[in-house]
């Protein structure tokens, strides 16, 4: 697939998301990890984030894959799994545009991609490395107060949950969450059978991760 020239593709962030607004699609990539893992989590935390923070995004989110031009077309892009994850080189320049270019990306951890994951960024931002954000960054004082940080959703490794950056010109393009599960926790009840209380957390702090990529 030919990639769009940086011009061109910064053109279309700028011309195309007012015109989409709020949209946000799920992020496809190669390499055998489950990329279409938690299939319900995406679609009931944007309507959560309807209902409670005035968005009006589609609650049937788009699939776009990583080297494709059609990414330009949503603001905010997710992206999960659980095991490998593969980006080519035309993968990765086409992502580095588009975060450039005023896109983000929010990567949620389902547990066990997080050292395939890095490997791959090093192709997107070769001299960028993530970055923990501390407790008193914004996106943890948006609608919802998280005093603390990222809250952990689902135990695995006894680790304590990170909320790990990339950032262009203090702008935080690329948030990593990790040894958290919030994805999990925006799942239908019946799936994983959290507690209601645990669910909310989770569906607050994704709020308020939406909300400060559209907002920034």
């Amino acid at each position: 697939m030919k990639l769009l020239t940086p011009l061109l593709s910064t053109f279309l962030l700028f011309v195309v998301f007012p015109l989409t607004g709020q949209e946000i699609a799920v992020l496809k990539y190669n390499g055998g990890g489950d990329w279409y893992s938690n299939p319900t989590a995406l679609p009931n935390l944007i309507r959560f984030c309807n209902e409670n923070i005035g968005t009006a995004i589609n609650e049937k989110p788009a699939t776009v894959d990583a080297g494709s031009s059609n990414i330009f077309q949503y603001p905010f892009l997710h992206m999960t799994g659980h095991g490998n994850v593969v980006f080519s080189e035309e993968d990765a320049q086409n992502l580095r545009t588009y975060l450039l270019s005023g896109g983000f990306l929010h990567i949620d951890d389902n547990y066990g991609m997080e050292p395939y994951l890095r490997k791959e960024l090093d192709k997107v931002f070769p001299n960028k490395k993530l970055e923990e954000l501390s407790k008193d960054h914004p996106i943890f004082e948006q609608e919802y107060d998280f005093p603390e940080g990222l809250p952990k959703i689902h135990e695995h490794d006894r680790k304590r949950p990170q909320a790990l950056g990339i950032f262009n010109e203090n702008r935080l393009v690329l948030l990593f969450t990790f040894e958290s599960d919030l994805g999990d926790g925006w799942e239908d009840p019946a799936v994983h059978n959290d507690p209601e209380e645990v669910r909310q957390k989770a569906l607050r702090m994704g709020a308020n991760i939406v909300s400060y990529a559209f907002g920034n």
